[in-house]
């Protein structure tokens, strides 16, 4: 019988499934733990949310209750419904991300949460009281840097001497426009080393979004420098990862954002515009550089600066690794939830409020 029941109900995999997965796989050594909805790589065949109201009734080892963890709204309906109309032994942990102030029935969905994790001190501002703030982290052990990162771009069928990438959803709010519109001013101000990637999924709302900015690319004069390879598997990522020069992910606005933690604890500096986590990723300047949102201009000079000096590209991925292993591993954010987990099943009140 499993104690602790993470779920994820969206089929898609996002960036919420990512966090989950991580932090699922780090727990699943250390509690009897069912995955409930949709399947997560490295995790338990999922059970269905009937089949987890069944078991929740008698968590194992002893404990007096069972924890969900969970991280989306129909989440967070599904636990409260065991919990309070069922009347199941649950405690539900409901972690957010999010840097703005909830609409009504979300606020009143986490007002009924037993614990809420929050991603930043921002984000825990919007709720009267958070159980505690864990930053996301990454299994440091998947992300690690190379010895010649000019060697490991060789490697690479992209082409070019360097590489620098936006890395994620293909949409305007991730800044994909923006980071084209940067490297084609690079390109054109005279840099003739540098391959450009733009890397993730494209959904069919935005299949016309893409090929404008390929239609920009082409008229150009760049197709061949600026790639636009796609979806990349996790395993082809932790190649491309520490190769690069760069992360360039400039999104117009983003909770919180892993793919520059990724890239750091792969040794890769960043340039990132300033939303999400990304400015206290940087680190003041020691790991990546901080541009203002939609601005091309800005994210093509600083691209410019880091990539004419490569020592200090270096310099900042020692830097980078560094602080991602000081404050953003995994063992950090996924034992935080075990300390609230633990709390939970010892009785503890950690609940925002209940009205």
């Amino acid at each position: 019988m499993p104690e602790l029941f993470v779920t994820n109900y969206n089929p898609r995999f996002t960036g919420v499934s990512a966090t989950a997965q991580r932090m699922a796989n780090w727990h699943q050594s250390r509690y009897d733990l069912a995955l409930v909805g949709h399947p997560l790589d490295a995790l338990p065949d999922p059970i269905t949310r009937a089949e987890a109201r069944r078991l929740s009734r008698s968590p194992s080892n002893g404990r007096k209750y069972a924890v969900w963890h969970v991280r989306r709204d129909p989440e967070m309906i599904s636990a409260i419904w065991a919990r309070d109309v069922l009347r199941l032994p649950i405690r539900a942990v409901f972690t957010s991300a999010a840097k703005h102030r909830h609409s009504a029935f979300p606020r009143w969905l986490i007002s009924r949460m037993d614990a809420v994790i929050a991603t930043s001190d921002e984000a825990a501002s919007f709720f009267p009281g958070v159980a505690a703030v864990l930053p996301h982290g990454v299994d440091l052990s998947h992300h690690a840097p190379v010895p010649d990162r000019g060697a490991a771009w060789a490697k690479l069928p992209y082409g070019g001497t360097r590489g620098v990438a936006i890395i994620g959803r293909v949409r305007p709010a991730k800044g994909t426009d923006v980071f084209v519109d940067a490297m084609i001013r690079v390109m054109q101000g005279g840099d003739t080393e540098t391959t450009a990637l733009v890397l993730g999924m494209t959904k069919p709302p935005e299949e016309e979004f893409l090929a404008e900015q390929k239609r920009k690319v082409a008229e150009a004069g760049l197709s061949d420098r600026i790639l636009f390879p796609g979806f990349i598997s996790h395993e082809e990522q932790q190649a491309v990862m520490p190769a690069l020069s760069l992360v360039v992910n400039v999104a117009r606005y983003e909770p919180f954002g892993v793919v520059p933690v990724e890239g750091m604890a792969a040794g890769t500096p960043f340039v990132c515009s300033d939303t999400g986590y990304y400015r206290e990723f940087s680190a003041g300047g020691e790991t990546g550089l901080i541009v203002p949102p939609g601005d091309a201009g800005a994210a093509a000079a600083a691209v410019s600066e880091l990539l004419s000096d490569p020592d200090r590209i270096e310099r900042m991925g020692r830097a980078a690794r560094a602080k991602a292993e000081r404050d953003h591993s995994i063992d950090k954010e996924a034992g935080g939830a075990a300390e609230i987990y633990e709390a939970l099943w010892r009785g503890e009140d950690l609940a925002v409020h209940r009205g």
